[in-house]
């Protein structure tokens, strides 16, 4: 059975410990099963513009909101013992550590794949495997970088992949598509 998480997160500058938003969309078969969203108050309030441009999240909407360690509780239900997926994953998983690191957080056991290369995989003939084009092409309206949107497209991407090749699971989809799932 299809089980996974798909994560995504938007920083507030170029520091990957910066995360000012983060979801999570629990998958079981082909069904939704939890969402989770929440705006974050980075570690330091420095905000740069061409972040504020591409997911519109400004140091006023964050300023009063829990800081990640505050969050973190929560958060980790969501990941631990879970495959974790995410487009573009090298970024997330980035982001995900890096605030860790600056919290002195327990790092959860899981593993995660990339929907990036999953994509590849399953439609070479796309112009390129950003989650906007990919997205579309399996007919998702979404607001790309709201990061609560960007996780759901992730999910469908997925389960549309596992759907396409026959996979019965995450690590059945992997594994037929000649990827593997990394350690966190």
């Amino acid at each position: 059975m299809m089980k996974f998480v798909a994560i995504d997160s938007e920083t507030a500058n170029q520091y990957r410990n910066s995360a000012c938003s983060l979801a999570a969309v629990t998958v079981e078969g082909t069904q939704v099963k939890r969402e989770a969203y929440s705006l974050i108050k980075p570690p330091i309030m420095k905000f740069d513009e061409q972040n504020i441009r591409i997911h519109g999240i400004r140091p006023e909407q964050v300023v009063n909101k829990q800081t990640f360690d505050q969050l973190w509780e929560r958060i980790y239900d969501h990941l631990v013992g879970n495959v974790v997926i995410a487009h573009f994953a090298v970024f997330d998983i980035g982001v995900l550590r890096s605030t860790l690191q600056t919290y002195h957080l327990q790092q959860p056991v899981f593993k995660y794949a990339c929907t990036v290369e999953i994509s590849r995989k399953v439609w070479p003939e796309l112009p390129n495997h950003k989650l906007d084009t990919v997205g579309h092409y399996l007919g998702a309206t979404f607001q790309h970088h709201q990061a609560l949107d960007d996780a759901r497209v992730c999910a469908r991407i997925a389960t549309a992949a596992a759907e396409k090749v026959g996979a019965n699971s995450m690590e059945e989809l992997v594994k037929m598509l000649g990827l593997r799932l990394k350690s966190f």
